[in-house]
């Protein structure tokens, strides 16, 4: 185990963005699927949809180790994108996919990441979040069926990724790059610490 590690860390998701972000910060970490329902009430803020639902993610892993007394800190992210107080999912076909690139084309929108700590030996809980502001170039309408077809965006929160193909329809960012991409890596860093776990040891 790597020596910034006190304590293990479980990333409950199976993304593998997350768990490529997660590694750049040289911890060791073992990944385990979260099954939490991701079902909110329709009046919930953002802040309210990535809280509850990082917390679901990492207290679903939380109840699946409980009988083994673990003293890991589990750590739960959630991903939205948010137009004009609209929230967007995930789109469940190329068609929304389409119609959400045509939604957010040639303007801003944020995109909100919770992220959850749960400490595996008392269940306490410590949530945050962080806000991006993304600006995507104005497309016309063969270039967003053509992003939209390549499928890139269909497993991503408002249909379409900041790397990858997706790096070629965003004009610029403010905020943290990471947040955008699936986890916030300083301010992870930074509630880590709450656990003893220095990422700069």
């Amino acid at each position: 185990m790597n020596s910034k590690n006190t304590r293990p860390i479980i990333l409950a998701s199976t993304s593998p963005r997350r768990s490529q972000l997660l590694s750049c910060l040289e911890l060791s970490f073992t990944v385990i699927a979260s099954h939490a329902d991701e079902q909110v009430p329709e009046s919930f803020t953002p802040e309210q949809v990535v809280h509850e639902l990082s917390s679901r993610k990492a207290e679903s892993v939380y109840t699946s180790l409980k009988s083994m007394h673990s003293d890991a800190v589990i750590i739960g992210s959630d991903t939205i994108v948010v137009r004009d107080g609209t929230i967007l999912g995930k789109p469940q076909d190329v068609e929304e996919a389409a119609n959400m690139l045509t939604s957010l084309q040639g303007r801003s929108h944020q995109v909100w990441t919770g992220v959850t700590c749960l400490d595996g030996s008392t269940g306490e809980k410590h949530i945050a979040h962080c806000v991006t502001t993304v600006t995507m170039k104005s497309l016309s309408e063969s270039e967003i069926q053509a992003y939209a077809s390549s499928k890139e965006g269909l497993d991503k929160a408002g249909g379409y990724g900041i790397q990858g193909l997706g790096a070629s329809i965003v004009t610029g960012i403010e905020g943290c790059y990471f947040n955008v991409v699936g986890l916030p890596l300083s301010l992870l860093s930074d509630m880590l610490k709450k656990y003893n776990i220095h990422v700069l040891a």
